[in-house]
C-alpha cells in the first residue's frame, strides 16, 4: 500500500490521505529523496563533460547504484491522467532524480537536509505533499 503511495506522491507532488497514513508516508518519502540526495553534485553534473574516464565510472555508478536503491521501493512507471483526458505514462525514479531532489540540493549543501514533505491537516483527512 505504502509502496502505490509513495509512488503517487511523487507523479503528483501531492496526495489527499488520512492523518495516520500520512505520517508514515512522509518517512518513507524523505528517505526516498534522501538517497537521491545523498549523490550531492553527482546528482546534477553533466557526465559529457568530465574528461577523466575514470571520474566519469565513479559518477555513473553511483547514480546507477542509487537509482536501484530507489528503484526497490517505488514502482517503476504509473499512469497519469493529463486535464484533457490524455493518459501518460510517468517513469517515477526519473522524475525523482531529475525534478524532485535538485530542488533540495542547495538545503542539503547548508546541512538542512530533512524536512522535504509536509503534512497538511484538513477536517476529516490529511493530505502530504512535496514541499515546493
Amino acid at each position: 500500500m505504502f509502496r502505490n503511495m509513495a509512488g503517487n506522491l511523487v507523479l503528483h507532488e501531492q496526495i489527499k490521505t488520512t492523518d495516520a497514513k500520512a505520517k508514515e508516508l512522509r518517512r518513507i518519502a524523505e528517505r526516498l529523496v534522501t538517497k537521491a540526495l545523498r549523490l550531492g553534485d553527482d546528482l546534477t553534473v553533466d557526465v559529457a563533460k568530465i574528461k577523466d574516464e575514470a571520474e566519469r565510472e565513479r559518477v555513473l555508478s553511483r547514480r546507477l547504484h542509487a537509482r536501484r536503491q530507489v528503484a526497490r521501493f517505488l514502482p517503476k512507471q504509473l499512469a497519469k491522467t493529463n486535464s484533457d483526458g490524455t493518459v501518460e505514462e510517468v517513469d517515477l525514479i526519473h522524475k525523482l532524480f531529475t525534478d524532485i531532489a535538485p530542488r533540495y540540493l542547495e538545503r542539503v549543501k547548508e546541512n538542512k537536509g530533512g524536512g522535504y514533505t509536509r503534512v497538511i491537516k484538513e477536517i476529516g483527512r490529511a493530505s502530504c505533499r512535496e514541499r515546493v
